[in-house]
C-alpha cells in the first residue's frame, strides 16, 4: 500500500470496511486520488488498491489527539467504528456519513445517522428519506481512468471475448434486486434474433443468491445459449475499466438502486446504456440520445429496447460518443471531490 500522509497532515480518513469490491469501494477508490490533491486524506480498511494512500485501521486508533479530523463513513459498520474511535479511543473525529439509499432507513441506521456531525446524500431523492438536513452531492466519474479504448479488440482479448461480437454487459452483484433475472429473460428472447450478440455478466452471487443464479444458468443452458450468455465472475479492480471498454452496450436492469454508478462508468468509456428508471439513472441517461430508459422489472420493455439498439450498430457508436460527452459535461469527479472537500473544511473549521 502507498503510505498515508504524515499524521500531522491527515485531515480526513475514508474507511472501507469491506473486503469485496462493491459500489461503495469503487467510490472510495475513485475519489481519494482526486481529493488527495485538495486535502490531506487517507483510506483505511481491506481490499483497496496498493497505490491508494492507506492508513492501517489500528493506526487510526493511535493518531495524536492534537487536531480534529473527519471520519467519512459510507456504511453502518463505518459509522459505528467512527463512534467507537471517538468515544472509546477518544480520537478527535468529526463524523460524516454519505447516504445513497432511496428508502426509509432501519431504526439502527437512523440511530447511527443521528449521531453524525454531517450527512451527505448522493441525490435529492436519497436526501428526502433522511430525517435530518443533508446536502445532495451527485457522484462523478474520473474520465481520465474511465475512457474509450484505444483498441477495443485488445480489451476483448484480455477478457477472452470474441472480437467480432456485439457485446452487452451487466456488472455488479448477481441478484434479483439488480434485475439479473430480468436481463436473462430479455436476452433469451433477443439473442436468437441477433446472431452476433452476446451478454456478459461480471460480479458474484452473495450468500443466499447461489440458487437464484443456478436457476438462471439452467434456463440459459436449456435455451442453448450458454456460449452467448457468460458469467465472468468478480473481476479484480485493475480489469474493471477493460471490461467496460470491451462492450458495445451496457445494461443496468436494477429493480431499485441507491445511486448506481455503472451506467456513468460505461458512458465514460464511450458505451451507451440501457437502464431502469430507478436511483439516479434517469438523471444520468438522456433517453434516446445516450441510451434508453425503461420501467423496472419489465422484461418485455427491456427486450424491446435491446432489440432496437442492437438493430443499428452504427447508432450504438454515436450514442456512446454522446454518453462520453454527457459524463464530461455533468458528472466530472473533480466537481464531486471539491464539494465533499468543502464539507470537510466546514466541519474542521467549526471544530477549530
Amino acid at each position: 500500500m502507498t503510505a498515508a500522509p504524515a499524521p500531522d497532515r491527515i485531515e480526513v480518513i475514508a474507511p472501507n470496511l469491506k473486503r469485496r469490491l462493491s459500489g461503495v469501494t469503487a467510490t472510495v477508490v475513485r475519489l481519494i486520488p482526486v481529493q488527495a490533491g485538495m486535502i490531506g486524506i487517507a483510506a483505511t480498511g481491506p481490499g483497496l488498491p496498493r497505490d491508494l494512500p492507506h492508513l492501517p485501521l489500528w493506526r487510526v486508533a493511535t493518531l495524536p489527539r492534537d487536531r480534529w479530523r473527519v471520519w467519512h463513513a459510507r456504511r453502518n459498520s463505518e459509522m459505528l467504528a467512527g463512534l467507537i474511535l471517538r468515544h472509546v479511543f477518544r480520537r478527535r473525529l468529526k463524523l460524516m456519513f454519505t447516504s445513497a439509499a432511496q428508502r426509509r432507513h432501519s431504526a439502527y441506521t437512523r440511530w447511527l445517522i443521528r449521531r453524525m456531525d454531517a450527512v451527505v446524500a448522493t441525490s435529492p431523492e436519497a436526501a428526502s428519506y433522511l430525517e435530518r438536513p443533508a446536502r445532495a452531492i451527485l457522484h462523478g466519474i474520473d474520465t481520465g481512468v474511465f475512457h474509450p479504448p484505444a483498441d477495443r479488440a485488445a480489451a476483448r482479448r484480455a477478457l477472452g471475448l470474441p472480437g467480432e461480437a456485439l457485446i452487452l454487459g451487466c456488472f455488479g452483484r448477481l441478484r434479483a434486486q439488480k434485475g439479473t433475472d430480468v436481463l436473462v429473460g430479455a436476452a433469451l428472447d433477443v439473442l436468437p434474433r441477433h446472431p452476433r450478440a452476446m451478454l456478459v455478466f461480471t460480479g458474484r452471487a452473495t450468500r443466499g443468491n447461489e440458487a437464484f443464479v443456478a436457476a438462471l444458468r439452467e434456463r440459459i443452458a436449456a435455451a442453448g445459449l450458454a456460449d452467448r450468455i457468460r458469467f465472468l465472475g468478480e473481476l479484480p479492480w485493475e480489469q474493471v475499466v477493460t471490461a467496460y471498454q470491451a462492450l458495445d452496450l451496457f445494461v443496468a436492469p436494477a429493480r431499485w438502486e441507491g445511486f448506481g454508478l455503472t451506467p456513468l462508468e460505461a458512458m465514460a468509456c464511450g458505451v451507451p446504456a440501457v437502464a431502469t428508471r430507478v436511483g439516479a439513472f434517469a438523471a444520468q441517461i438522456e433517453d434516446g440520445v445516450t441510451g434508453r430508459l425503461i420501467p423496472p422489472g419489465d422484461t418485455r420493455a427491456l427486450a424491446a429496447a435491446l432489440d432496437a439498439m442492437l438493430a443499428d450498430p452504427a447508432a450504438l457508436a454515436v450514442a456512446g460518443q454522446a454518453g462520453r460527452a454527457r459524463v464530461e459535461a455533468l458528472f466530472d469527479i473533480r466537481r464531486e471531490a471539491a464539494e465533499l472537500v468543502a464539507v470537510y473544511r466546514g466541519l474542521l473549521d467549526r471544530a477549530a
